[in-house]
C-alpha cells in the first residue's frame, strides 16, 4: 500500500518549475517560492488566564501582547491575530504539536486547532521584494512601520492574507490555499518588471 504521504501535493504543486525558473538576479532580484505543508495551529486562550502563560514556556516563546508582533523559539514562530488568537507555524509534525498544547491549557478554557490545510506559504525574498508587495497591499510596509518579526493580516492582489517579514528582504505570504494559485500567479506577474532596468 502507497504512502499517504508520497500522495501529498501541495496547493501550488502545479506551478513549482515556474518558481524555480522565473526568479530574477542582481540589484533588482526577486524570488518566490513554496514553503509547502508547514504545521499551523490556531491558539485561543484568555491572556490573563495561567494557561497563556504555560502556552508559552511550551512554545519557548511567549504568545505575542500586541497585533503585528511575532514571537519565536527555534521551533516555532507565533503570530497575533487578535486579542486573543494566535496562529502557531512550526516544522513540528501537527499531532505532536496540538497535543503539547492542548496539554498545556491544563483544563482552563480555550481551543488548539490543527488549521494546517488552511492555508499555505510562499516566500518572497529579494532587494525587490518589499517594492513588489507594495504593488497590491494596502499595508504600509516601509521599514519604519514594518520591519522583520512583524506580522499582519492584510490583503494582496484583494486576496486575504497574513503578511510575515522574516528577514530584511525576505516576507512569508500566507494565502487560503484555495487562493494560492492566484496569489502566486500575481506575484510572478507582478515581478517580471524586475528583469530589466529601471525605468528613469
Amino acid at each position: 500500500m502507497a504512502d499517504l504521504a508520497t500522495l501529498r501535493r501541495s496547493p501550488l504543486h502545479h506551478l513549482h518549475d515556474r518558481l524555480e525558473t522565473e526568479r530574477i538576479a542582481g540589484e533588482r532580484g526577486v524570488a518566490l517560492r513554496e514553503l509547502p505543508f508547514l504545521t499551523m495551529v490556531s491558539v485561543r486562550v484568555d491572556p490573563g488566564s495561567p494557561a497563556f502563560a504555560r502556552l508559552g514556556e511550551r512554545l519557548g516563546a511567549e504568545l505575542p501582547k500586541a497585533c503585528g508582533q511575532v514571537t519565536s523559539s527555534s521551533r516555532h514562530g507565533v503570530l497575533w491575530l487578535g486579542p486573543d488568537e494566535w496562529l502557531v507555524i512550526s516544522g513540528t509534525e501537527a499531532a505532536t504539536l496540538v497535543a503539547e498544547l492542548r496539554d498545556a491549557l491544563a483544563g482552563d478554557r480555550g481551543a488548539v486547532v490543527d488549521v494546517s490545510a488552511n492555508r499555505t506559504t510562499l516566500e518572497l525574498s529579494g532587494p525587490a521584494a518589499r517594492e513588489t508587495l507594495e504593488k497590491g497591499c494596502p499595508a504600509d510596509l516601509h521599514p519604519r512601520s514594518f520591519g522583520p518579526g512583524t506580522a499582519v493580516a492584510t490583503t494582496l492582489g484583494l486576496v486575504p492574507v497574513l503578511l510575515w517579514q522574516t528577514g530584511a528582504t525576505t516576507y512569508r505570504v500566507l494565502p487560503r490555499s484555495s487562493f494560492a494559485d492566484y496569489v502566486a500567479r500575481w506575484l510572478l506577474d507582478a515581478i517580471t518588471e524586475y528583469a530589466g532596468p529601471r525605468v528613469p
